[in-house]
């Protein structure tokens, strides 16, 4: 929203009569047309003259008559020189460009005073940052669970969870263009890495809450990546024990630029540190496409017509053949044992094409006009047929016996079988008409409508048994349910029509801001209307510590997709509603000084409730929904981030999230329980340093701790998430040199990288397997984690 208001600015005010001597306003941005602010301008004959530009990196100076010229400098670009020609008594406008720098000194790598827009309420990630993060994927979606609020306890997934809610509540949009990820996968293994290429990201932003009417209907977050629109020719390569990494972008005219990124995954090395031995041949490899196309007519405003062209693919080829399982559990006094052994294999394949388009056109210097449209398509087989043979024992923990650390007492053998053939078939088509118009230099107003269509051919065939210590357990017993059996299609064409409007609104003096909108929703499968309406109101003092207070609420809803159709047991509810959710928010920042080094502080206290909510339960990575409408919820809790130059030259932050998040079912005999997603305590940082007398050398540490998500019986509706699960504790750290090739044609720098994945060798758990012994107990099988791993990387620039 500011980048438009910005623009906007620049071209809004009438030309001024009877001024003298002269005028000149104007807006400076970076290569990819976002507004910088505190750029100093002076005239250059006289350096008493000058301005600085706002936080919409607009400007206006007074000027003497004749020509000269107009120095911009900021501290992290590039300074240039514009020559003017004033005019007695005229106004001009300028529009003034600056390319990004490092600068060095004392041979330490500064970056600028953090910069935010106290009006929108996103979380701003420094996109480098998040290239260099160590994590076992080396996904993006890895830097999103280092800020408050954000969720996640699967290192080898792309799904996150935000404040409470579920990986299917999330919005993704490249330059504004919506993306997916995939639909079928269980394991977190089988999914390949998230639509996201950390390679071409510029700028990212991310809302945990309380974002705008212009913005997409889901009730948890919104994560919005601009690509970069290079200015020259660069571009990296990137190779690896855990796969690799290509991309070039370039200008290749005025009105041209290209990016160019693809990537491969093979974790087969990572997935062999897992309990579960066998043979694991897991491949993704994508390619992604972004082009600008400057359509603007000769001697027109650069980029007055504007089309953004987005292309990708995605194939992933995943294949597990499981041999043998050891898993140890249970208590000091007491440790059980379950050996298994494996016949069969898993196999998931999907291939995934998505493309789009950004048309943007100023119609004049106070309207412009936004045509998005974008489209995916995704074939998905999930193939499995998978039999284990058990035995639970008592293991000996006396160190002094004979038997220490042997089965001393069986308790139980047995046979488990699992049996799938799953096919989905989907296409997404997105249309989005988008416009803002400039009523004056104060108030921005803006309006849109879009269409969505699902068209999904789902075939699911599945079943699964369990036999313990002999007998096959009744499956017509409803307590437990344990034999399971689903063979149904489906096929659904959706149609979803929306419209948003919404008005901001500045003071003069920049003291507060205030947006103000509302976003209607209908979809003709649950023949449903939405009115959600919007509000986000900053107020920011004149303080010597630049300081901001923001509260925001709104409502938010979320129309079912196929997945929230299909019960536990497979069966299709054609009756089920959307979701609505109510944000309340209230957050602080600051920017000081600290060691002589500027740090940004934010805080948010929120509550959320939830309206016909479909419960639901979770199965490593895949949502089980029950179908219904049948639950309400609340959410409620604190984020707090700090982030700046602990260590000069290098950005880092320290993230702390605390939540509870509680659900009530009409059907069970139970007031308020927790969530699936209850993780009451999140802490995260990502921390760099370097060497003192060398800054090629450096460390990065990413660290995550999480308290344990609820868990509870399968199939016991009474006892649901009444237990809770161990915590969550990992450290990645790497270690980076970076090596100047001057001489060299081709090259430009050359990366040895070594990362330690999961350095502490903690032991993590994913989920749990619920056994059922001859006695009738019901035992919790962790399903654990990777362990320590030692990756190697080379990269080089150029």
């Amino acid at each position: 929203m500011r980048h438009f208001f910005a623009l906007f600015c620049l071209f809004s005010t009438a030309i001024s009569s009877g001024q003298a001597p002269g005028l000149i306003r104007g807006l400076v941005a970076d290569e990819s047309g976002a507004p910088i602010p505190g750029v100093n301008i002076i005239l250059k004959s006289d350096n008493r003259i000058g301005t600085i530009s706002n936080i919409e990196g607009v400007f206006e100076i007074g000027l003497p008559a004749g020509p000269d010229v107009l120095v911009f400098s900021h501290v992290q670009y590039a300074s240039r020189e514009i020559a003017v020609n004033v005019q007695q008594g005229q106004a001009q406008s300028l529009t003034v460009r600056l390319v990004s720098q490092n600068t060095q000194l004392d041979e330490v790598e500064v970056i600028g005073q953090p910069e935010r827009d106290a009006l929108d309420p996103a979380a701003k990630i420094d996109a480098i940052a998040a290239k260099n993060l160590p994590s076992a994927s080396g996904d993006f979606s890895k830097v999103l669970v280092t800020l408050p609020g954000v969720a996640a306890n699967n290192e080898l997934s792309s799904a996150y969870n935000v404040r409470g809610g579920n990986f299917d509540e999330n919005l993704v949009y490249v330059n504004d263009i919506p993306v997916y990820r995939p639909f079928l996968s269980t394991p977190g293994r089988q999914e390949g890495l998230s639509f996201v290429n950390t390679d071409l990201v510029k700028d990212i932003s991310f809302y945990a809450g309380g974002w705008e009417s212009k913005y997409g209907d889901k009730l948890s977050s919104s994560l919005n990546i601009l690509y970069k629109e290079p200015e020259d020719y660069h571009g990296s390569l990137n190779f690896g024990l855990l796969g690799g990494s290509a991309y070039i972008g370039n200008r290749v005219s005025e009105r041209i630029k290209y990016l160019f990124g693809a990537r491969h995954s093979d974790t087969r090395y990572l997935l062999g540190t897992l309990e579960t031995k066998g043979q694991y041949l897991p491949s993704y490899t994508d390619a992604q496409a972004f082009f600008t196309f400057d359509l603007s007519q000769r001697g027109q405003q650069v980029n007055r017509t504007k089309l953004n062209w987005l292309l990708a693919y995605g194939r992933n080829r995943y294949l597990t053949l499981p041999e043998s399982q050891t898993t140890d559990f249970g208590s000091v006094s007491q440790t059980l044992r379950v050996q298994t052994a494996f016949e069969g294999r898993e196999l998931l394949n999907y291939d995934t094409y998505q493309t789009g388009l950004n048309f943007s056109h100023k119609w004049t210097n106070r309207f412009l006009t936004r045509v998005i449209a974008s489209g995916v398509q995704t074939t998905e087989k999930e193939f499995y047929n998978v039999e284990g043979a058990y035995r639970i024992c008592d293991v000996d923990n006396n160190p002094g016996s004979n038997s220490f650390n042997d089965c001393v007492v069986t308790r139980g053998v047995g046979t488990n079988f699992s049996y799938g053939r799953n096919n989905l078939d989907a296409i997404v088509l997105n249309l989005e008409l988008r416009n803002e118009f400039l009523l004056n230099d104060w108030v921005l107003l803006e309006g849109g409508a879009g269409f969505i269509q699902n068209k999904i051919e789902d075939e699911l065939n599945e079943y699964a048994y369990l036999d313990s210590a002999g007998f096959v357990i009744n499956p017509s017993d409803p307590t437990t349910n344990i034999l399971r059996s689903v063979f149904n299609q489906l096929d659904l064409t959706t149609r979803t029509y929306t419209g948003y409007l919404q008005s901001t609104i500045f003071s003069t003096d920049s003291v507060f801001a205030l947006n103000v909108g509302a976003r209607i929703n209908y979809m003709d499968y649950t023949n449903e209307t939405l009115i959600s309406p919007r509000v986000i109101y900053r107020y920011k003092p004149n303080w010597t510590r630049e300081t901001s207070f923001r509260v925001s609420m709104g409502k938010y809803s979320q129309t079912p997709f196929y997945r929230e159709l299909r019960d536990l047991d497979g069966n299709i509810r054609s009756s089920v509603k959307a979701q609505q959710s109510t944000h309340l928010i209230a957050g602080m920042e600051r920017i000081f000084q600290w060691w002589g080094r500027p740090f940004l502080f934010t805080s948010e206290a929120y509550y959320k409730s939830v309206k016909n909510v479909i419960p639901y339960d979770i199965d490593n990575v895949r949502l089980r929904y029950f179908a219904e409408n049948n639950a309400k919820a609340f959410a409620y809790g604190v984020d707090l981030r700090l982030n700046g130059e602990f260590i000069k030259g290098s950005q880092s932050w320290f993230s702390l999230g605390i939540l509870k998040t509680m659900e009530d079912l009409e059907q069970d005999e139970k007031d308020y329980i927790r969530r699936p997603s209850d993780q009451r305590i999140n802490l995260a940082f990502f921390f760099e340093d370097h060497m003192p007398n060398d800054p090629s050398v450096r460390v990065y540490v990413n660290s995550i701790f999480g308290s344990g998500y609820p868990l509870g019986p399968p199939n016991e509706i009474n006892a649901r998430n009444i237990f809770s699960g161990d915590e969550f504790f990992r450290v990645d750290i790497g270690f980076s040199k970076s090596l100047e090739l001057k001489n060299n044609k081709y090259l430009k720098i050359l990366w040895l990288r070594a990362e330690i994945l999961n350095a502490l060798g903690a032991d993590n758990t994913l989920s749990y397997s619920w056994i059922q012994d001859i006695s009738g107990n019901q035992l919790a099988i962790p399903n654990s984690l990777s362990a320590r791993f030692l990756n190697f990387r080379i990269a080089a620039d150029f």
